[in-house]
This record gives structure tokens, C-alpha cells and sequence, in this order.
């Protein structure tokens, strides 16, 4: 019986949400450049900013909305007409407009910071939806500070949108407060309870100020969401928003538990999170889950062997599968003799056991007092610590790249050199294949650690 494939849609508030992250604003052609890497990407929805906020904002959406035509391109608006003038202003040449109109909704932000009741907060959702249905066909609408907002109150407010013609109900968890379970209860009880929901999308759009935006978006998901809205990077107001990369890998890497599909491309996610990098100048965290450098760099003696036998040892995905050139082993003080083998085959040296000892002593110092050991500092060691006597047996032979090329390619019953890192060969499934056994065994495994 063939599984029914349920389709995410993905909605990336990089350019709006991302955006007001402090540090990570962008201008009108660093937008526009941008857009055109997430329609590459195959994102189906660009939340291309908040135009009544400047002309810059304004300008930036209108470019947009103009030349990327495949996606949906939205703007944001607050629940007030000129806002919403605004927003279609900027909109309106795009071939698949929308519109996202947002009001707070839960009662510390409608007594401190609209100062309005509940009733009239109902009343201006209601209004907004209208005019913006008036307007656009494709219509939004976000209860900010949703999961701080009585349920009963919410879905009053949802079933009143939704009556005035919004399409798509957003849910965010606009100051990560939420928890994965409670999120999921409130996205069925949505379900549940709301009129009409059946006819219209669930998103949900979460912020990480407790490390969970990604679990929560998760977790939404599983109860019947069916967009999900997020960053690059996971850029956004204070902590971030849920990140993109992470999501999508996620539903990929773990279908048996997330059985849904989205239009995006993988090979692009590393691109897109280094072309944001570059343009706001906010480096990607070293340890980032998907994008970050050490997401597939491998100094540990044991992983390094490991992966040098069979990547799928310590990865669960191929790092191809997201635009990575490829895994990298880093020459630290973990390091094991079988990496640190491996890199002196590729610069061009061999050795025997007890060279090999003598030179991975000495190495393991170094890297105490260095941290990283770069090509250059392994070459100095190795000539530091072995330098024969014009009558002595050498302990390792050097290997110009002409000769071993010369030789690999004349001797096909030679194995030639390992590459390093190893890549794995992927299969129809974009997964990796197991490296053919060798001559390793267990004794092979604990000197490579």
C-alpha cells in the first residue's frame, strides 16, 4: 500500500524576520540577491519584508516582487489599513502576491501594549482580513504572542479571520516560550475547535529564545501544520527563528518519523547560509547543526577512523546532500595515527609502523601546544624528525606528485593513496554507500585511535 507523501510548505521570513535581527539588516540589491538564492533553493513562500517600515523596505519588496516569480511573495502588515495599503502597494505586480496581516492577541500585549480589549481586538482582526481580502486573494494572518494567548480567546480571533477570508493561519510563538508537547496540543486543538480550519493552511512560525524552535516547529507539524516558517541560519529577533536547514534535513534525515516532503533543494542550503553570512557579515556558528564548519569535521581519533572506513559511522547525512563540498578531518591533539597517516600519504610521505609512532608522538605534543595542525607544521615535524644519514635506510620515502600519479595510473593492481577525507558514494537515495571492507581489524581500530 504506497504512504500518502504530505507536502510542507516552506515560508522563509529571512528577508523580514531574519532581517531585524540586530546586526543582519540588508539593503535593497543585498535583498534582491538574496531572493534570487532562495528561489533556487525552492523555498515556496518569500516573506520579502515589512514595507511600510521604510522605502528601503518598501522599494526592496517592489524589486522583488517584480522579477521572482515562482514563489509566493509576501509582506507584512499590522492590522490597520495603511499598513495594508501599503503592503499591496509593494506587492501588487508580483505573479503570486500575499499579504500577512498580524495583531497580538494574547492579553499582556493587548493591556500594555495595544491597550485595547478583547473586543476590539476581535473586531480589528476581523476589519483588517476584510480589506486585505479586498485586496489580495491570498491573505494571512498571525495572533502575535499566540501561545501566551487564552485558547478560547485565539480561536474566537481564528474563527472570526478565517469568516473575513484569511487563507493561511499563522501560529506563532512569537517569544519562544512554548514547549514541543504543549505546541502540538494547541495545533490540534486548532483543528479541533476552530470553523472552517479544514479550508484554510496551518503555519507555524517559532522564535528559539528557549533552544526549541526547531523541536516546536517539529512538533506542530506532527499535529497538522502544514507550513513551516523560518531562516536561514536560524537569524532572527534575540535567540532566532526555527532555521531552515535544520527543519528540512530534519524531515529528510529522519522520514521514518517525519513522513512529509518539501520542494526544497539541498544542494543549496550551504550556498544560501554563506551568501547570508557574507552580505550581513554574521559568521555561522562553528558548531550550527546543517551550515556550521564543524557540522562535518571530524578531529577525534575514533570518529576520524571510523569515518575513514565508512562515513556513516558518525554521519547521518552526506554532507553533498546540503552543499558541502565535502567531510573534513581536523589534525588536532584527538587526532589518531590513522588520520594523521592518511594526511601524510596526501603531502606526499609514507611510513612504517615505527616511523609512523615516532612521528604521531611528536605530533600530539604540537597539537597541546597549538590546537590545529596545519599542513605547513606537519611538514616542519615531519622533516624535524627524521633526517637520515646520507648511509641510512630512510624511514619514509617521499612521493612526488608526478611519480605517484605516474605510478597510479600505470599499476591498476596498486591500490592507490585513500583521498582525505574519504567521500562517500551516494546512492539513488542521495544516501551514502558502505565503504568496501579492507585490510582494517580491531587491532587496525585501536592503534587508529
Amino acid at each position: 500500500m504506497a504512504t500518502e507523501h504530505v507536502r510542507i510548505r516552506v515560508f522563509d521570513t529571512t528577508l523580514r524576520d531574519g532581517e531585524q535581527s540586530p546586526g543582519c539588516s540588508m539593503n535593497h540589491q543585498e535583498k534582491l540577491r538574496l531572493a534570487h538564492q532562495l528561489d533556487r533553493l525552492g523555498v515556496d513562500v518569500i516573506e520579502a519584508g515589512f514595507p511600510i517600515a521604510s522605502d528601503g523596505d518598501f522599494e526592496a519588496v517592489k524589486a522583488i516582487a517584480a522579477v521572482v516569480r515562482r514563489p509566493i511573495i509576501a509582506g507584512l502588515a499590522r492590522a490597520c489599513r495603511p499598513d495594508i495599503e501599503r503592503a499591496w502597494e509593494a506587492l501588487k505586480d508580483a505573479a503570486r502576491p500575499r499579504i500577512h496581516v498580524f495583531l497580538a492577541t494574547s492579553d499582556i500585549h493587548l493591556k500594555y501594549k495595544l491597550r485595547i480589549s478583547r473586543e476590539e481586538c476581535l473586531a480589528q482582526a476581523r476589519e483588517s482580513v476584510a480589506f486585505a481580502k479586498s485586496l489580495c486573494a491570498d491573505v494571512e494572518f498571525s495572533p502575535e504572542d499566540a501561545t501566551r494567548t487564552d485558547p478560547e480567546f485565539l480561536c474566537q480571533v481564528l474563527d472570526a479571520v478565517i469568516e473575513a477570508g484569511a487563507t493561511t493561519l499563522n501560529i506563532p510563538d512569537t517569544v519562544g516560550y512554548t514547549v514541543p508537547a504543549e505546541f502540538g496540543e494547541l495545533i490540534a486543538t486548532i483543528r479541533r475547535r476552530v470553523k472552517g480550519i479544514e479550508n484554510v493552511t496551518i503555519s507555524a512560525h517559532c522564535h528559539n529564545d528557549l533552544g526549541m524552535a526547531v523541536a516546536n516547529t517539529m512538533a506542530a507539524v506532527a499535529a497538522g501544520a502544514r507550513q513551516v516558517e523560518c531562516t536561514i541560519n536560524g537569524i532572527g529577533e534575540r535567540a532566532g527563528n526555527a532555521s531552515l536547514e535544520e527543519i528540512v534535513m530534519a524531515m529528510r534525515v529522519r522520514h521514518d518519523r517525519y513522513p512529509y516532503e518539501t520542494a526544497i533543494a539541498g544542494e543549496h542550503l550551504f550556498p544560501a547560509s554563506q551568501m547570508l553570512s557574507e552580505i550581513t557579515g554574521v559568521p555561522v556558528q562553528p558548531n550550527k547543526a546543517i551550515t556550521g564548519r564543524n557540522a562535518f569535521a571530524h578531529e577525534a581519533g575514533i570518529h576520524q577512523d571510523g569515518v575513514l572506513k565508512n562515513p556513516l559511522t558518525y554521519e547521518i547525512m552526506t554532507p553533498q546532500s546540503v552543499g558541502v563540498p565535502d567531510s573534513k578531518l581536523v589534525l588536532g591533539k584527538h587526532s589518531g595515527r590513522h588520520a594523521l597517516a592518511i594526511r601524510c600519504e596526501q603531502l606526499g610521505y609514507q611510513f612504517d609502523r615505527r616511523a609512523l609512532d615516532d612521528i604521531y608522538r611528536r605530533f600530539v605534543r604540537l597539537a597541546d601546544k597549538i590546537k590545529h595542525v596545519e599542513d605547513h607544521h606537519l611538514l616542519e615535524l615531519i622533516r624535524d624528525t627524521h633526517k637520515p644519514a646520507a648511509s641510512a635506510t630512510p624511514l619514509f620515502e617521499p612521493l612526488p606528485t608526478a611519480i605517484a600519479a605516474a605510478a597510479a595510473a600505470s599499476a591498476t593492481s596498486q591500490e592507490s593513496p585513500k583521498p582525505f577525507p574519504m567521500a562517500p558514494a551516494p546512492n539513488a537515495f542521495g544516501m551514502p554507500l558502505p565503504v568496501p571492507a579492507e585490510h582494517h581489524d580491531q587491532e587496525d581500530y585501536l592503534w587508529g585511535v
